[in-house]
């Protein structure tokens, strides 16, 4: 079957079967940001978003992807280029495996919340799962970013 959809802000066609995850027919795209982790819906590995919504690709067949509009992290590279340094600043990505799930939701967190409290950031980021971190890195990294963006506001 015939796939039509806007992947990273370009229209793109493919084929694909009735039983094809959206991870796999990004992955066959180019897109490898977008990573098979626990394969249980758990990790938030797969994060991609639909429709400006995050949504975990290894769990949705493609086909439900049908005339929307899609974007990786391949699609989002200045928006995520503003405080993923901020991220490794805090020793937040010691493998770095878990950073294209943990910027994706973060990206959605802060376009739906521009001023998020730590405990918010701490329930919207719970479905990503680090196992090197202990992800308080992340929250100290997301802080900092939050607070230099404060501080270059006021200035």
């Amino acid at each position: 079957m015939e796939l039509h959809l806007t992947l990273n802000g370009v229209p793109t066609v493919g084929t694909i079967a009735p039983d094809t995850l959206l991870l796999d027919f990004f992955r066959g795209q180019g897109c490898l940001s977008v990573k098979r982790g626990c394969e249980t819906s758990n990790c938030g590995l797969c994060t991609v978003l639909m429709d400006d919504v995050p949504v975990l690709s290894c769990s949705l067949l493609a086909a439900r992807a049908e005339g929307r509009k899609v974007t990786t992290l391949e699609g989002l590279q200045e928006e995520a280029a503003a405080f993923v340094g901020f991220i490794a600043d805090q020793g937040a990505e010691q493998c770095g495996f878990c950073n294209p799930g943990y910027v994706m939701n973060t990206i959605a967190l802060l376009r739906e919340n521009p001023n998020p409290t730590d405990e918010e950031i701490r329930q919207y980021l719970a479905g990503n799962l680090c196992r090197c971190s202990g992800y308080e890195g992340q929250l100290r990294g997301i802080r900092a970013y939050l607070d230099s963006r404060d501080q270059a506001a006021q200035d």
